[in-house]
């Protein structure tokens, strides 16, 4: 079976591929963060900006790395920003040792204070997204800062345990995608080195429809290839939702990422 391409992409920056140049790197004090301009910006007109966060054990290089990302970004006139994690990780709700670990809530608000110093941010059209543990990341700020962000597309991560009772940040328009064969982050969740537990995705998807207000069944089911999608809308809080399943593993399926920046874009123009 044919690898999907975003697959690909990550496994040969992994090998050794060359990352992002040192003058996409922006050291800020509490840390660093690559970004990529898009081709098609013309150099004046306010920008979405999507953040995009890295899997466990990697950098913000390897989404720059990445060529689907970054082709999408330049066709969708996206401003990418990806922040690198703290001992290559992040410090996410239930994540293990995370009283240890940076700030990551002040760091995240810093580096979107500069980006918007350096760029003209569009504030209706800030996404945040990523990988694995970075998707983990994606729910937690979508919990806790998601006053930051006017939508959260996470990918194969989910909440950890124990699952937070209630978000802070109230409501959030949400997407999330996982492959339904993912040992890596299984749908149930599992645990790591007995200490540490990784949340249930239904469970988490449970506890958004009820802070979002949104019915119990969805308003539309959407199949795109072997994409599966259960879409809310009409939630009580005005926020969207939808649960994309695969069939794969520990994944982002070939084209997910232009279908969630079309309905972040759809989003901001409601």
């Amino acid at each position: 079976m044919r690898r999907p391409s975003f697959l690909i992409a990550f496994l040969v920056l992994l090998a050794g591929a060359p990352t992002a140049s040192g003058a996409d790197r922006i050291d800020i004090g509490s840390g660093t963060y690559r970004v990529h301009e898009p081709a098609s910006w013309d150099g004046t007109s306010p920008l979405p900006l999507l953040m995009f966060f890295h899997g466990y054990g990697q950098t913000g290089g390897v989404v720059m790395g990445n060529a689907e990302l970054m082709e999408l970004a330049d066709r969708e006139g996206v401003l990418v920003i990806a922040p690198d994690g703290a001992e290559k990780r992040w410090a996410h709700q239930g994540a293990p040792a995370r009283e240890g670990l940076r700030d990551d809530d002040a760091f995240v608000a810093a580096v979107l204070s500069d980006a918007k110093r350096r760029w003209p941010v569009d504030d209706a059209r800030v996404w945040a997204s990523g990988f694995s543990i970075g998707g983990s990341m994606a729910w937690h700020l979508a919990c806790y800062r998601g006053d930051l962000f006017s939508a959260f597309l996470p990918t194969a991560g989910a909440f950890w345990r124990p699952e937070p009772e209630t978000c802070p940040s109230g409501p959030a328009n949400l997407m999330h995608v996982h492959g339904t064969a993912d040992t890596v982050v299984p749908m149930a969740g599992r645990p790591i080195r007995d200490v540490y537990h990784q949340g249930d995705v239904l469970r988490g998807i449970a506890s958004w429809r009820a802070t979002n207000g949104c019915p119990a069944e969805p308003a539309e089911v959407s199949e795109t290839g072997s994409l599966r999608c259960e879409i809310w809308r009409g939630c009580a809080s005005g926020k969207q939702m939808q649960l994309c399943l695969h069939p794969g593993g520990h994944v982002i399926p070939e084209g997910y990422m232009a279908k969630a920046i079309a309905w972040a874009e759809a989003l901001s123009q409601r």
